[in-house]
């Protein structure tokens, strides 16, 4: 990766709130077509950290720069103009809606029809199926069906086409993407990533699971105790060493 630039840096990242400091001097790089993932016991720093670089929080101290540009984000708003978003554990998707409506809750496409502005729920429902067949190679069986009747993965593709959907795109965070899924549908949620990644996102990956981070990550940014205490290539390591890098193998020792 050295002969990249990274598309967003952080640098002496540090975040207290009131007198607990939960991130302590935290560097950070993500490169086009990498998957990055992030690791650490609860309590790491782990969603400090990502908060902050989609700009939910502001840094108590360090700078984040995009393109070797040193930015400021006052929201979330500012990071998705950038180019930064996220798909958290939640995937904040209205169960009663149908894909469609998910896709562009909050900014629906609209027509004019004898001057009165409507819905264009035709090329809403054409979108989605576009963006999920050539951006993430999925085809929903209907798109007519409330979202809460899709199975775990393809509830999962819904939450990323959204974030795809938007051409700016430049890194996407996924937080904890194969939680409560299972064999198949996590099978077919790290497929996604993959495909992410070889159109050239930069895939920043929180997990719990280092069976996906070591099948998925190029790197493993490993926190512990608010600061990042190493960083190591997926194809250089094992899940033995960065698990010992997480509980602190060494420093124990020492």
């Amino acid at each position: 990766m050295s002969d990249q630039q990274p598309v967003v840096s952080m640098r002496g990242i540090s975040k207290r709130f009131g007198g607990v400091r939960a991130l302590e001097n935290v560097d950070l790089d993500a490169y086009p077509g990498e998957v990055l993932a992030i690791v650490g016991d609860n309590g790491a720093g782990k969603s400090t950290l990502i908060k902050i670089l989609t700009g939910v929080y502001q840094p108590t101290e360090g700078e984040i720069f995009v393109d070797g540009e040193r930015v400021e984000m006052a929201n979330h708003a500012d990071a998705a103009k950038m180019g930064i978003d996220a798909v958290y554990q939640t995937l904040a998707l209205a169960d009663h809606l149908d894909p469609p409506a998910n896709m562009f809750l909050g900014n629906e496409l609209t027509k004019k029809f004898l001057g009165f502005t409507i819905l264009d729920n035709k090329k809403m429902r054409d979108e989605t199926e576009r963006v999920l067949m050539e951006r993430l190679g999925v085809r929903l069986r209907s798109l007519d069906a409330s979202t809460d009747s899709l199975s775990g993965g393809q509830r999962q593709a819904v939450a990323i086409a959204r974030a795809v959907y938007h051409e700016g795109l430049r890194v996407l965070v996924m937080d904890e993407p194969t939680a409560a899924l299972g064999p198949q549908e996590t099978a077919r949620t790290l497929k996604l990533i993959k495909t992410l990644k070889a159109q050239g996102l930069a895939v920043i990956l929180i997990s719990h699971s280092l069976d996906d981070v070591f099948e998925v990550s190029d790197r493993v940014h490993v926190q512990r105790r608010g600061q990042c205490v190493g960083v190591a290539l997926t194809a250089e390591s094992s899940t033995q060493e960065v698990l010992g890098m997480i509980v602190g193998a060494k420093e124990d020792a020492a």
